[in-house]
């Protein structure tokens, strides 16, 4: 296994027009961060030497053209593109969201040629980055159609965990894509995530109803009887520990989240809207299911406060200490699933 201080950590720098510049900086302006990993941002190193001046970071780049002039001990920057543009913080820029993705799409592709070993993204603006080139309502999408697997958004802080079976859709289509075979896939991700990637052996995972009440028998309608319970019922009865679907307004008040690995929300804001209330600005995103790692912060761009230097960083942070944590587990699981299982010998 890797030293520490060896586990490269791929970097997309996100809207720089955002508070993603200063929050990738001033988390390792702390000498300690390079003891853990060595971060190679995808940027410019004259952009970044340039936007730190406006929120006085100390951090000390190391500009480099190619992966192999990587160094430790160093903030690395890897010269995505050459030429200037404007920024302006706060400003909803088209030429910024592609400078982002050109960020993002060189990172995942280091990613996925083993060049990195895990990525961490800043912030982009959904709005700004599409293109002919980039039609994905954010990071996830793309992930799942470049990366093997299934990828799902697992929100975690500590041991809250919150995944999703839908993500990005309107409201009103929800339900339409609630089918057995989605629900069935995204409870076996999230089961083999806890496994390889948080390190519990019999993970138990609660699912939470579409529907007020979890329908209430019915009476206000029928997905969570007719779809989701009975999904629930078989993957129970094949040895997952798995139950539900719970009524979702009480479930986080009560606590009773506290007595389960993981928490699985019919939509987007059923999970997020509990976790970020909860998570107290320290949550992560992470795309599980996939064959790499990736976190990100579970804030946006923050325009209101980009340049002003008052970004707290402490979510992106967290997010490169759980891409960390990910790799270390997924790295110990693989080395038990390849030794053979010790048996007693019998004694005739």
């Amino acid at each position: 296994m890797k030293k520490a201080e060896n586990i490269i950590v791929g970097i997309s720098i996100g809207d720089l027009n955002g508070i993603g510049s200063e929050i990738v900086l001033k988390t390792f302006e702390d000498a300690r961060m390079l003891e853990m990993c060595t971060p190679v941002i995808f940027a410019n190193v004259k952009t970044l030497s340039f936007l730190k001046k406006s929120f006085e970071s100390t951090t000390m780049l190391h500009g480099i053209d190619k992966l192999d002039q990587i160094l430790t001990g160093k903030i690395n920057v890897l010269n995505v593109w050459r030429e200037g543009f404007t920024l302006e913080y706060g400003v909803n820029d088209e030429t910024v969201g592609k400078f982002a993705i050109k960020s993002f799409v060189a990172a995942t592709n280091a990613l996925k040629e083993g060049l990195v070993d895990v990525l961490v993204t800043a912030p982009i603006n959904k709005y700004n980055v599409q293109s002919e080139d980039f039609k994905f309502p954010g990071h996830t999408d793309y992930l799942n159609q470049e990366l093997e697997g299934n990828a799902l958004m697992l929100m975690v802080q500590d041991n809250l965990r919150i995944g999703l079976l839908t993500d990005h859709i309107p409201v009103n289509e929800v339900a339409s894509h609630l089918t057995e075979a989605l629900i069935r896939q995204k409870i076996e991700t999230v089961r083999q995530s806890l496994i390889q990637d948080f390190s519990i052996n019999k993970p138990r995972i609660a699912v939470l109803g579409l529907n007020p009440h979890a329908g209430d028998g019915g009476v206000i309608g029928k997905e969570d009887d007719e779809i989701i319970k009975p999904v629930i019922k078989k993957m129970f009865e094949k040895g997952t520990m798995v139950f539900g679907p719970y009524p979702a307004d009480g479930f986080f008040g009560s606590g009773q989240y506290e007595k389960f690995d993981a928490v699985i929300a019919a939509y987007h804001d059923q999970g997020l809207i509990p976790f970020k209330t909860l998570s107290f600005g320290n949550g992560v995103n992470y795309t599980a299911g996939l064959n790499k790692i990736r976190t990100s912060p579970d804030h946006g761009t923050a325009y209101d406060i980009a340049g002003k230097g008052i970004a707290d960083y402490n979510s992106f942070k967290e997010a490169v200490y759980l891409a960390l944590d990910i790799y270390k587990s997924r790295n110990e699981y693989a080395e038990i699933s390849k030794k053979p299982l010790k048996t007693k010998e019998k004694h005739l």
